[in-house]
């Protein structure tokens, strides 16, 4: 079979304020350095000197699909978070071609950096085929141009936040994505247990056009999204506000995704969130990615560190 490497992104669409959307698509736009090892640049995440783990998740599923015939998309992932990623260092991205069978590509991607795994990554592709379809519905939910952005919710709660650039830092980060809490998020409502479940609706600041609108972008867009909000459900059920509060020190462990059906990330999806478990100091975080008309898109299990801050612990 002749390979034709799925796309990547090349240019953002024009009405995209102040570049943040093209930053992103530049963040996930490999450099290619051999056949199978690319190059990846990093930014901080919004709170701690490190690499976002959403950011290395989409990059290494970037690698893994340039090596997929085109007419594969990803179907499925599996990956686990080794080490936290140095953002002033590049990340270089090693692929292994698993198996490349007649329906099914499977693929291995090792993250380095300083000469030590980072990230490793499973993924599968598929080539299209029909069969049985059901799903589980969508949940009922206000329109998302009904709920508040970013700017509007944040300033509201910076009495709680750690520091006083919390705000600045975290509209910086998430300024390619419009994501809108379906309630209040768990810093809105610190020291009162809530139900382990949270909604957020979100799409990209921008329309994707041209070589950027390609189905492997919007997959990895999903999967960087995917790892922001993920763990709120394990926070609402102790009424714990996270790291934007500081009342808690966490970070990834694993991440698993599969894509069902088509979407496109610039258009709203529904990230619908609960927590079944937390124990021995790790919460686990499920969630379904359904399209505005219904359809679901992406599901996703993550489980991660939560630990509470020795200061912060009663007496």
């Amino acid at each position: 079979m002749n390979e034709a490497p799925q796309g990547a992104p090349r240019h953002a669409p024009q009405d995209v304020p102040q570049g943040a959307l093209q930053n992103l698509l530049d963040l996930l736009d490999l450099e290619r350095i051999d056949l199978d090892i690319f190059r990846g640049t990093s930014s901080a995440a919004p709170l701690v000197p490190r690499v976002f783990g959403g950011q290395v998740a989409a990059q290494a599923l970037v690698a893994a699909g340039r090596t997929v015939p085109a007419d594969r998309p990803a179907h499925s992932l599996h990956s686990y978070f080794l080490r936290p990623g140095d953002p002033d260092a590049p990340i270089v991205y090693t692929v292994d071609r698993i198996r490349d069978g007649f329906s099914f590509t499977t693929r291995r991607v090792v993250a380095v950096q300083h000469g030590q795994p980072i990230f490793h990554l499973s993924a599968s592709f598929q080539r299209h085929e029909e069969g049985l379809e059901h799903q589980e519905p969508m949940p009922a939910v206000p329109d998302p141009l009904s709920l508040p952005t970013g700017e509007e919710l944040l300033p509201r709660y910076a009495h709680l936040f750690s520091g006083p650039s919390v705000i600045e830092r975290m509209l910086e980060t998430r300024a390619a994505i419009d994501l809108r809490y379906v309630d209040a998020p768990p810093y809105a409502s610190v020291g009162e247990p809530r139900e382990p479940k949270s909604q957020v609706w979100f799409r990209t600041n921008g329309k994707l056009d041209g070589a950027a609108d390609d189905p492997l972008t919007h997959l990895c867009l999903a999967t960087y999204v995917s790892d922001m909000t993920l763990l709120d459900s394990v926070l609402l059920a102790h009424g714990r506000g996270g790291w934007v509060v500081g009342d808690i020190v966490g970070a990834s462990l694993d991440h698993a995704m599969w894509f069902h059906r088509p979407f496109r990330a610039d258009e709203w999806l529904l990230y619908d969130q609960e927590s079944p478990s937390a124990s021995g100091g790790r919460g686990l975080a499920k969630g379904r990615i359904f399209t505005a008309d219904g359809q679901l898109a992406v599901s996703v299990i993550q489980e991660g560190v939560m630990r509470v801050p020795r200061a912060a612990k009663p007496s």
